[in-house]
């Protein structure tokens, strides 16, 4: 049988990887000088509510000066994350550019007055928008929008958090639960590794995980058994968090009918809950408690205290991420887990900051990257069993709600393929009910 060789397919297959090449490495540029002058912003905030704790006293007022930025200028960009996520899918519309700088000014906003809240929305939304803007000057066409709007996704991801292949895996898997988009492949590598050059070359600095870990000894086989039950537990804690972020925005919407008010009351409550800790140690990113989790040991219901103020906080309408956060609940979950059970808190601690985030966004496999990248491949195994774990036990629920459901989680549950998670939330006590319904019927 002769040997199959194409020339015009090879030149067609050349042509295709050095133009996603080059268009992802401008979106990566883009997204990294946008990643840099964040990070920045929010060291600065960061830094000044450290040295002046009444900030915290603000944070209503805050609340409703981002209320009245958005009413103002950024209606149409409201839906942050979920707007990105539905403009892959559906690229006939464009992003408003005032999109990025309205995120950045908003959520430096949220930190400034202790506000709990993470960066990855942030970088995330900006790198979509400016990955779609790099699409505007040749005039390219909406498969083409859609493809550099995953690229920008995955350039904001790895360049906000250092992580370029765990960005990469994540602006392919972040669009639908259980199916990957390798359409955006090459452009969601060359962004996401760019972006990450040009952040770090700014002279961002991210925190180094694997020198606070330190070396640890592989886990024993039993010990692998209790990395599944702890990843119940963080797959709990991920629907704990989604659901509760929900319900806290239902019950401010229903007690709160004036929409000025609701960042305001949400506010209030931050106060009040710190007051109550007697400390801002749950207030903004909570690198000192994932820090805590790291080296020593935390208090065992830090992770439950940490998904209230964060729940709260966006809940009620401030700007940010939930990954941060959700590191730091599974850092804490993971210490506290150790504890109890006896084993090495640092180790179930690095399990739990990624698992955590695994169930909350459905993205199992850029987690368990992501975990190699910051904590080496020394935890590699234990690290893929806690996020696989969580992602199955958090269920169809997570922190985006236009996510689409690839390939549900469980095979009795095909009627939900291709729904979103917002339209699942809105039927979902009926189709869970259905669902077990035939389960029980079948066994």
């Amino acid at each position: 049988m002769p040997i199959r060789f194409s020339k015009a397919e090879q030149l067609a297959l050349i042509w295709s990887l050095t133009k996603w090449s080059i268009l992802g490495a401008w979106v990566g540029v883009l997204a990294g000088i946008a990643s840099a002058v964040f990070l920045f912003s929010l060291e600065w905030a960061n830094k000044t509510r450290a040295a002046h704790p009444q900030l915290l006293f603000f944070l209503p007022l805050s609340g409703v000066l981002i209320w009245a930025i958005y009413d103002r200028f950024g209606r149409a960009v409201q839906g942050g994350n979920n707007l990105l996520l539905e403009t892959v899918h559906d690229p006939k519309e464009a992003i408003p550019f005032r999109m990025a700088p309205l995120i950045l000014l908003t959520t430096v906003l949220t930190h400034l007055f202790g506000g709990s809240a993470g960066r990855e929305g942030t970088a995330v939304q900006m790198g979509g928008t400016l990955g779609q803007l790099a699409t505007l000057p040749l005039r390219l066409g909406p498969e083409h929008r859609r493809i550099l709007v995953m690229a920008g996704i995955a350039g904001g991801f790895g360049s906000v958090f250092g992580t370029p292949i765990a960005g990469t895996v994540f602006g392919l898997e972040v669009l639908a639960i259980g199916r990957l988009r390798y359409d955006g492949l090459i452009a969601c590598l060359s962004a996401s590794v760019v972006g990450d050059i040009v952040c770090r070359e700014l002279g961002t600095h991210h925190t180094d995980y694997f020198s606070m870990l330190g070396r640890q000894q592989p886990l024993a086989p039993v010990s692998l058994l209790l990395v599944v039950v702890a990843g119940l537990l963080f797959g709990c804690s991920s629907a704990l968090f989604s659901e509760l972020t929900h319900a806290v925005q239902h019950w401010i919407n229903r007690f709160v009918p004036k929409p000025y008010l609701k960042s305001f009351t949400g506010g209030c409550i931050v106060i009040a809950m710190t007051l109550l800790a007697g400390s801002q140690i749950y207030n903004g990113l909570g690198l000192e408690l994932i820090a805590q989790s790291l080296v020593g040991k935390v208090f065992l219901a830090a992770f439950l205290i940490k998904i209230v103020f964060t729940a709260v906080t966006l809940g009620a309408g401030f700007k940010g991420g939930e990954v941060t956060p959700l590191f730091c609940i599974g850092a804490t979950a993971g210490n506290a887990f150790a504890q109890i059970t006896h084993q090495p808190t640092a180790v179930f601690a690095a399990i739990g900051f990624v698992s955590v985030f695994s169930g909350a966004a459905n993205t199992p496999l850029a987690c368990i990257v992501m975990g190699v990248e910051l904590f080496g491949t020394q935890l590699a195994v234990p690290i893929a069993i806690g996020c696989v774990t969580a992602y199955i036990f958090s269920g169809h629920r997570g922190i985006y709600s236009s996510q689409r459901i690839g390939h549900p989680k469980s095979d009795q549950a095909q009627d939900i393929e291709d729904a979103t998670l917002g339209a699942i939330r809105l039927s979902g006590v009926a189709v869970r009910l259905a669902t077990a319904s035939r389960w029980f019927r079948k066994n």
